[in-house]
């Protein structure tokens, strides 16, 4: 089998909450390595802020996208809840995800992109950024309910 699929995977706290603290984030982007790892599937660049996370990765032809997002979010939540001392503000997941596909002329584009998001959101918010990344790959979608829960 032959394959190149490489995804932007972008998920939030619920409400937003800044839950995913500098200091600690560290120990979280381990704990996804290692899922990711686990699921037979290749991290390229992990990274975020207190509010969000950027995934960029190429998941196994076997697991289905929502199976891995529904496992990751279950997984890491799990994680951060046994770690409250080091993440007090964390409470769940926003139910919503983006997952959007790119090429391998894009890698390292992305790479880059979430390799520099401490910085990209000096002069953006979360829901700038996230509508633009939407509006980007062409996602339709209702502002009545964006970033709704």
């Amino acid at each position: 089998m032959y394959k190149s699929v490489y995804y932007h995977i972008i998920f939030r706290t619920k409400n937003s909450v800044p839950a995913i603290n500098e200091e600690n984030e560290t120990l979280l982007y381990k704990y996804i390595w290692g899922f990711i790892k686990n699921k037979k599937c290749v991290l390229f660049r992990i990274g975020g802020m207190p509010d969000h996370i950027h995934i960029f990765t190429e998941i196994h032809p076997s697991i289905a996208v929502s199976d891995f997002m529904r496992d990751l979010k279950a997984g890491s939540s799990i994680f951060l809840k046994q770690n409250h001392n080091k993440f007090p503000l964390f409470e769940c997941w926003a139910k919503s995800y983006g997952v959007f596909t790119y090429s391998e002329k894009d890698k390292y584009m992305i790479i880059n992109y979430i390799k520099n998001q401490k910085e990209h959101h000096k002069s953006i918010c979360f829901s700038d950024e996230y509508r633009q990344i939407l509006n980007d790959n062409g996602v339709d979608f209702d502002e009545k309910y964006f970033l709704s829960e």
